[in-house]
């Protein structure tokens, strides 16, 4: 896997994302004090309504920079968004109001939500074959889940000796390095579009969520996603409640369950390259989803059990299989839309998939904390794996088994690139495919 790391563009655009992504970790923590000296037990709300105000600016900012990417030097848009976030976090060791902190989460997820999709459309480019792609997408999983585990040890061990606002100093450094790293890496210019983009500001802003729509197995996608959100929101959210309250365990017994969820995506991404080469991405990423629903019920058996030594080791079981799961179905996703949008119009799929996915936490992160909050946590269990496996079906349902579809070009010049490879017939190039949505090709 780590061969990949050979290729000089690759290896920069990579550690600039893991160097930022724990710079994130530390803002993360730090943010987390900042709210409580703010506004002392009104935190957790304060950090609600932060967290709430992120998923609403990846959900609208990443389209808006989808239908603008392809007017810009991507590596300038990403060292810019890098240089923002920077500025973002030197401010915040001086705020001293709550809507100061809310304008700033926003500028700073902002600034994400149009460096993230970039990055992503980047990557197919940087590593055309199949094989080193989809190595690179295993180590970016890596890389979350590492951030999650390794971020919070190193601000507290940061904390025992500097006071929390250091830690936004070390965030700024983290951007200013991925800013540095991005501007060294030799970044290849996309694919010219095959024509020039018409229609209004709305008509780009949403060509790949249109783009999503009338693929199929994109539109299974967006149901994954669902999936995927029902189990990470009952982690996120409902961890702390089931080691403190429904465990009565000790709070140092939080990161041991968090890490566990972790490890079992960790060991999976480290898997999939090899899973990959034999199994379609189809049947890797549906298994996954299905896998969740039976992961549900496990803790729902947890979640009933009143009392019992087993229940421990159950829930870090448990944890441990929803990161499995989660990481079968989010792994292979990059290569999904790769293959699915022309190389002209990745930026505006890989936004739409930020945007659309991140709507869905938007949805299960306040159902999963409201519901178990006012109706306990085996009401939130149940509605949460109710929608991962009504979501799980509806993908099966709209991804077709065979997907390689055989047509015909017949308006198309020798020589034309999406031709590569076809076969000269009378009225033109005949050839097969995955599906693409773009101005080549028509579906009903």
């Amino acid at each position: 896997m780590l061969s990949v790391l050979r290729n000089s563009a690759y290896r920069h655009l990579f550690t600039a994302q893991v160097i930022a992504l724990v710079g994130t970790g530390l803002a993360t923590v730090a943010l987390g004090l900042l709210a409580y000296d703010i506004a002392g037990a009104n935190a957790g709300s304060v950090l609600g309504t932060a967290l709430a105000i992120k998923m609403v600016a990846y959900v609208a900012i990443a389209p808006a920079v989808g239908a603008i990417a392809y007017r810009l030097p991507r590596r300038a848009l990403m060292v810019g968004a890098d240089l923002i976030r920077a500025t973002v976090a030197l401010s915040l060791p001086f705020v001293d109001q709550i809507w100061q902190i809310y304008v700033l989460i926003f500028l700073l997820q902002s600034a994400s939500a149009a460096f993230t999709p970039t990055f992503q459309a980047v990557i197919p480019d940087v590593l055309p074959a199949e094989r080193d792609y989809t190595q690179a997408l295993s180590l970016s999983r890596l890389a979350y889940d590492l951030e999650s585990l390794f971020s919070p040890a190193l601000a507290a061990a940061l904390l025992s000796l500097v006071t929390y606002n250091w830690l936004f100093l070390g965030t700024v450094a983290g951007f200013l390095a991925s800013a540095a790293l991005v501007v060294s890496a030799v970044v290849p210019k996309p694919a010219a579009a095959s024509e020039p983009r018409t229609g209004s500001a709305y008509a780009k802003a949403t060509a790949g969520t249109r783009l999503f729509f009338a693929t199929p197995r994109l539109r299974a996608l967006l149901a994954l996603n669902l999936a995927v959100a029902a189990a990470s929101a009952t982690v996120t959210v409902n961890t702390v409640v089931y080691v403190r309250d429904q465990l009565d365990r000790s709070a140092a017994d939080v990161p041991l369950a968090l890490g566990a969820y972790g490890g079992g995506s960790m060991l999976v991404a480290l898997l999939l390259p090899r899973v990959l080469d034999r199994a379609s991405d189809r049947t890797v990423m549906l298994r996954g989803a299905l896998l969740l629903t039976l992961v549900f019920a496990g803790l729902s058996a947890v979640t009933v059990a009143g009392s019992g030594g087993w229940r421990w080791p159950a829930l870090l079981l448990t944890w441990a299989a929803f990161g499995a799961a989660c990481s079968m179905v989010l792994t292979p996703t990059g290569r999904l839309i790769r293959r699915s949008a022309p190389p002209q119009e990745r930026s505006s799929a890989f936004a739409a998939q930020f945007s659309l996915s991140h709507s869905c936490w938007l949805l299960t992160y306040p159902l999963a904390g409201w519901l178990g909050a006012t109706a306990g946590l085996e009401s939130a269990v149940a509605a949460l794996g109710a929608t991962a496996l009504g979501a799980g079906l509806l993908a099966v349902r709209l991804w077709p088994e065979k997907e390689a579809v055989e047509h015909e070009h017949t308006g198309l010049h020798e020589g034309h690139p999406h031709l590569a490879g076809a076969q000269r017939v009378h009225n033109g190039w005949r050839h097969r495919h995955g599906e693409l949505t773009d101005a080549l090709h028509v579906h009903p």
